[in-house]
């Protein structure tokens, strides 16, 4: 298809211009070729396709920084437990049962979720990410893939194979809309002599490192207890910080271990609702991102959220953190929006995405805000963070190429992917009664 052109819109293009008023964009092949006034737009181009956003805002794309997508399946299965109750006694026994088509079938339904809420990367941890690779390719998103690894299981040794085998494999695939990561699962689960293979691994394969860290003041006390520290200087310690690494959580960093991941230049993926709803507490964003850290948003799997649903997380991010603070300046809406879109795309170092402006790629969505929730319009900013919703996303496009507009996915077939994850979710509720 030659250039696509979005006209009629306000553009807000998180490259620090604010809101550009009767804007539009222009897309060719898989990047940005103009996105600014109407009346500068470049001369000489006839786009194949023209799309009227009657008066919508288009922005980047969202970064869903850190999730387990095909626990879709397993959404409202184990409500309202503690982390480690709810890990050991009902997802870890029901993730042993698990099998390649359930993950793909249940990453399709988080593409699915994502893309209707106009998301268009994340960074998913999971297992069989053979499966979640071809569910990503044929979804048409962009994301970061780490093969969780329990460094203390017997599956430790499978899981570096599975590892390698996925960069060689997926790393730059899609036509680099899939890059790879290596994914220890924490430092609790992964001791320090395994955590140096990890690295070893890393160097030798030229990837980064996702791991969750410092979630629970359960895990603050065991490594305290185990190795006299805290999970931010134990990597520090390990050498795992000198790798590119990106951290979620980090719930209960303190001041010297935020003052580690700025140093380090780790990205933090930012999980508000998923740390509520099981009750680890209230990450310090501000005190990171007072520090010079590079902090993105994420919503976890959807067994602890229970949605992939950043608009949300937007919110939730914002107000918790104006509530903990005791100060409602705390973390302003512009400062949210940028977590969602350019921080998260920092945070997971990709630098083509999370900026609309020229030669960056054509990772955008275009909201619909002629509703009555989003009426009067007198700041967008706030709109979009404390107001909008996932449904009001009216189109999502994802390398230049249209994902989901006038209610359609062009991808995927939503129906099919409902039932088929439906059906796979039944087997694994009925299989673990028995």
């Amino acid at each position: 298809m030659g250039p696509v052109l979005i006209h009629n819109v306000f553009l807000l293009p998180m490259d620090g211009r604010g809101v550009v008023e009767d804007a539009q964009v222009l897309v060719r092949g898989a990047e940005i070729l103009y996105a600014g006034p109407a009346a500068s737009l470049p001369e000489g181009f006839s786009p194949a396709l023209t799309i009227d956003g009657r008066g919508g805002v288009v922005m980047p794309g969202l970064v869903n920084c850190h999730t387990h997508a095909a626990m879709t399946l397993l959404r409202s299965y184990a409500d309202d437990l503690p982390l480690m109750r709810w890990l050991t006694e009902a997802i870890w026994p029901l993730e042993d049962r698990m099998d390649g088509e359930d993950i793909y079938w249940g990453t399709l339904l988080a593409c699915l979720e994502m893309i209707r809420g106009g998301v268009t990367t994340f960074a998913d941890m999971y297992f069989f990410m053979d499966a979640a690779a071809r569910a990503v390719e044929r979804a048409g998103l962009r994301a970061s893939l780490s093969r969780g690894l329990i460094g203390n299981g017997p599956a430790a040794e499978k899981g570096l194979a599975e590892s390698r085998e996925l960069v060689e494999k997926w790393h730059g695939a899609a036509g680099g809309r899939i890059t790879v990561m290596l994914g220890p699962h924490a430092p609790y689960t992964c001791p320090p002599s395994y955590l140096a293979r990890v690295i070893e691994l890393s160097g030798e394969l030229g990837v980064g490192i996702h791991i969750h860290v410092a979630e629970t003041l359960g895990e603050m006390a065991e490594i305290k207890e185990k190795y006299g520290t805290t999970p931010v200087d134990l990597l520090l310690k390990t050498g795992l910080l000198e790798r590119p690494v990106l951290a979620a959580h980090c719930v209960h960093a303190g001041p010297e271990d935020i003052a580690v991941l700025a140093d380090k230049k780790v990205g933090v993926a930012h999980n508000p609702e998923s740390n509520m709803k099981l009750g680890s507490g209230i990450a310090p964003v501000q005190d990171m991102l007072r520090a010079g850290v590079r902090v993105g948003l994420g919503t976890d799997g959807a067994a602890s959220n229970n949605d992939q649903d950043l608009f949300g997380e937007m919110r939730s991010a914002a107000m918790l953190a104006k509530v903990a603070a005791m100060d409602p300046t705390v973390l302003p809406a512009s400062r949210v929006l940028h977590m969602a879109t350019a921080g998260g795309a920092a945070a997971l170092g990709l630098s083509g995405t999370g900026v609309l402006a020229p030669g960056r790629k054509a990772d955008l969505v275009l909201i619909d805000i002629h509703q009555p929730h989003l009426i009067p319009r007198h700041d967008l900013s706030g709109h979009l963070v404390y107001a909008a919703r996932a449904s009001d996303v009216a189109l999502t496009m994802v390398d230049g190429r249209v994902l989901w507009m006038d209610g359609r996915f062009t991808t995927l077939d939503d129906e099919e992917i409902m039932a088929r994850a439906g059906e796979k979710a039944a087997r694994l509720a009925e299989t673990s009664l028995k």
